[in-house]
């Protein structure tokens, strides 16, 4: 019964749960980042060079054996947006943590010796 409720007490913790959230958010802003790489940045840095090549659609320019680059670039452009979009997010974080750490602390009290001396003082009256 101990490692059960070990178990428990470790799915409970907020970093695992927070993993979890993570993982179930990221995997639907692949899908985001996904359509905005393929349906607008690509489209928007492919059609001139289509044009270019006087080229209606990419089928025209596949070769036989030819190597996709174009979805290697896909890859790359999807990896450093949602590279980009985490370190925002950490840096959001951090920046909360940070002013959490600096709130202002309470005012320290007098210390031993004054004290003393106040009751020194109210003693003599």
């Amino acid at each position: 019964m101990g490692m059960i409720s070990e178990f428990k007490d470790f799915i409970a913790k907020g970093n695992v749960m927070d993993l979890a959230v993570g993982v179930i958010i990221g995997g639907a802003f692949s899908g985001i980042v996904t359509s905005l790489v393929g349906d607008v940045i690509t489209p928007a840095l492919l059609n001139p060079a289509l044009k270019a090549a006087q080229v209606e659609d990419l089928a025209g320019l596949k070769t036989d054996g030819g190597i996709l680059y174009g979805k290697f670039l896909a890859a790359i452009i999807s990896f450093l947006v949602i590279a980009f979009v985490i370190f925002l997010l950490v840096k959001g974080l951090n920046g909360m943590k940070k002013k959490a750490e600096e709130a202002p602390a309470a005012p320290a009290g007098p210390s031993q010796e004054e004290l003393l001396t106040q009751i020194r003082d109210l003693l003599k009256k």
